[in-house]
């Protein structure tokens, strides 16, 4: 998109093409979803959801203590649910937890219900960088994390690879990021055809 068009109007391109549909954000923890994910929410003026925290909020326990007290698949199907409904009321913006998208069922459902979605990619370096900081990370709780993080980088990168939209995230400005973002989502207009069908009905 060209240099010469103004933030404004890039958010109002982007806010167009997304029509009533949701923004989702995957990728590794790290990445920076939430960051991006609630000044893209401001940006397009609709809603911002942190699936995490809306887990945490109707099991009234931590993504922790639910790894620890159910396992991950029982987490999982939980997380699922969650994002299934919170994408029945949008448009919204949502960030996911790392391993969301990765789940064939959850990953399903974003895609059934017509969620545009937005890979946050991070190198090695930056994600340690920030994920090192903080000891709130269950499946990082191991001998070795860095090896751990890098072998989920290379577990779930090809599966990340799948979303609509690819932006990198750096070491940069949140806003730098953010109109890419914007950029991107203002390419992936819903096709016309489809818009009018759905005010049709």
């Amino acid at each position: 998109m060209s240099e010469v068009i103004h933030d404004d109007d890039v958010v109002t391109l982007a806010r167009r093409a997304l029509g009533k549909r949701d923004l989702v954000f995957v990728g590794l923890m790290g990445a920076g979803k939430s960051a991006i994910g609630k000044i893209a929410a401001q940006a397009l003026d609709i809603p911002f959801v942190d699936s995490d925290h809306e887990i945490e909020r109707v099991s009234r326990m931590t993504i922790n203590e639910l790894f620890a007290a159910y396992g991950e698949p029982e987490f999982r199907a939980l997380e699922t649910r969650v994002i299934e409904r919170l994408l029945k009321t949008g448009p919204r913006v949502i960030s996911t937890g790392g391993g969301a998208f990765i789940n064939d069922n959850t990953r399903r459902v974003i895609r059934d219900m017509g969620a545009l979605t937005v890979w946050i990619n991070a190198d090695l370096e930056t994600l340690w960088a920030r994920v090192s900081k903080r000891d709130n990370r269950p499946l990082l709780k191991t001998a070795n994390p860095r090896e751990t993080l890098a072998n989920l980088m290379a577990a779930r990168y090809p599966i990340y690879a799948e979303a609509d939209i690819e932006v990198m995230s750096r070491d940069a400005k949140k806003e730098v990021i953010l109109r890419e973002v914007l950029e991107a989502v203002a390419a992936h207009a819903v096709p016309a055809s489809i818009q009018e069908a759905d005010h049709a009905g």
